[in-house]
């Protein structure tokens, strides 16, 4: 514990911490910032989350943990708005933020999480006199190297980003990935960036007994279970495990489920990418060997987990990733891509298995190995547990955290001065602010 509590406010403007994981926009950022936020409360800091409302009859505050509150922003309509197009109403958000925070006291430091909410705080910094702490979770120009033109996002992220990586305080890189695409990507100062991973939630999270847990599932005791779960979307790779599934022999009796979407049901209309899966799972023959199940909410996760007998995911990149930590926690051995924070969590040979993204065949050797070798396996999934317990836990997390926030404080002079990215949101041209 620091020498003393500190009132910490923490932006977010699109990721709700009150937010249900897995749905429209929501992932592993609502995770980080509800467990970042409660761990901080747990350790006697006041944490007061700021993030936009998205629906009309959200209260203005919800006490979420003692010592956590969350204060809705009104910024734009009350309603689903796409990240990619919440840039413009960020004006409107640090406006309203202003307004919401003045006469609440002194803040310690803001801790901003991602790049919109990195320019609302680089707005508030000088209004709060607290320091700037910035997590981006996810950098532009590595979405752009990976995804072109698919990515979707205005093309002022990048100054943005770049006055981010300049002007904050502190930079919290999440894995060595991340702090190596900051300094190639955007000249950051090695010195002002602190590596401080993902954690998961081990009291939710933890090891059990499989034929339990499909048993509670309906799932066959003597099928070779593979596990992919997570958001629906095509950066993840999906089609890469489905094309392995094609490659397995007929002699394994293996069954692909994959979780995840917009909705309990699984719907192509609601979940676009759900329908190219599908097609693709009959093309390749193995729509009978796949179920999708839909979406599931958090407390129905660890069975999924514990029922497997290996958990996949092949993303193209992934900045983090806290599906392959949650899978470690209960105890089941992780296949995973060898990108980004995935190969900082997964230790190959150890704990699983790092594959390359999108290589079916080596994903299908890899998964042939784990099912002739159940005591490997049993020792991945054992040697995972022991991995998250020690390096991984959200209460570490959050120390290290509270470890930051007494050193910027113990500055003398923060970087205080009013800072405008070089590329502003068309409301702040048009002197919304």
């Amino acid at each position: 514990m620091t020498e003393r509590p500190f009132r910490i406010a923490m932006i977010s403007e699109h990721a709700s911490p009150l937010a249900l994981a897995g749905g429209v926009d929501a992932g592993g950022q609502n995770i980080y910032v509800d467990s970042v936020a409660r761990e901080l409360g747990a350790l006697g800091h006041k944490v007061d989350v700021l993030t936009r409302r998205d629906d009309p009859d959200l209260p203005e505050m919800v006490q979420m943990a003692p010592g956590v509150r969350v204060l809705h922003i009104n910024a734009g309509p009350p309603g689903y708005v796409p990240k990619e197009e919440l840039l413009d109403w960020m004006p409107a958000f640090a406006h309203q933020a202003q307004k919401r925070l003045i006469g609440q006291g002194a803040y310690d430091a803001i801790h901003a999480n991602f790049f919109m909410s990195g320019w609302v705080g680089l707005v508030l910094r000088p209004v709060l006199k607290a320091p700037l702490v910035t997590t981006f979770h996810a950098l532009g120009l590595v979405r752009r190297e990976h995804q072109g033109a698919a990515d979707g996002f205005p093309a002022a992220r990048e100054a943005i980003e770049r006055s981010l990586v300049q002007c904050s305080d502190r930079l919290i890189a999440e894995c060595p990935q991340d702090r190596s695409d900051l300094l190639r990507l955007y000249e950051a100062s090695p010195e002002r960036i602190d590596m401080i991973p993902c954690g998961v939630n081990t009291r939710a999270f933890f090891p059990g007994d499989k034929v339990e847990a499909r048993k509670r599932l309906g799932l066959s005791p003597h099928e070779f279970v593979i596990l992919q779960l997570g958001r629906i979307v095509p950066r993840k790779g999906i089609d890469n495990v489905i094309r392995s599934m094609a490659l397995l022999p007929s002699s394994v009796p293996s069954r692909l489920f994959v979780v995840g979407g917009e909705s309990r049901t699984p719907d192509p209309q609601m979940t676009p990418e759900l329908g190219r899966l599908m097609r693709l799972a009959s093309a390749v023959g193995v729509a009978d060997r796949m179920t999708f199940v839909g979406q599931r909410s958090r407390a129905e996760l660890r069975d999924w987990y514990v029922a497997a007998d290996v958990f996949v995911t092949t993303p193209w990149y992934e900045p983090f990733g806290i599906t392959p930590l949650e899978a470690m926690a209960c105890g089941t051995p992780v296949i995973g891509s060898n990108v980004g924070g995935i190969c900082h969590t997964v230790r190959d040979g150890v704990t699983g298995y790092l594959v390359h993204p999108k290589n079916p065949q080596e994903l299908a050797r890899k998964l042939l190995d784990l099912h002739a070798r159940p005591r490997l396996a049993q020792a991945f999934g054992q040697a995972g547990v022991e991995r998250v317990h020690k390096h991984f836990t959200w209460e570490r997390v959050a120390r290290e955290f509270a470890t930051v926030f007494e050193r910027v404080c113990a500055k003398e002079k923060p970087l205080l001065r009013m800072h405008r990215p070089a590329v502003r949101p068309y409301a702040l041209q048009r002197g919304m602010l």
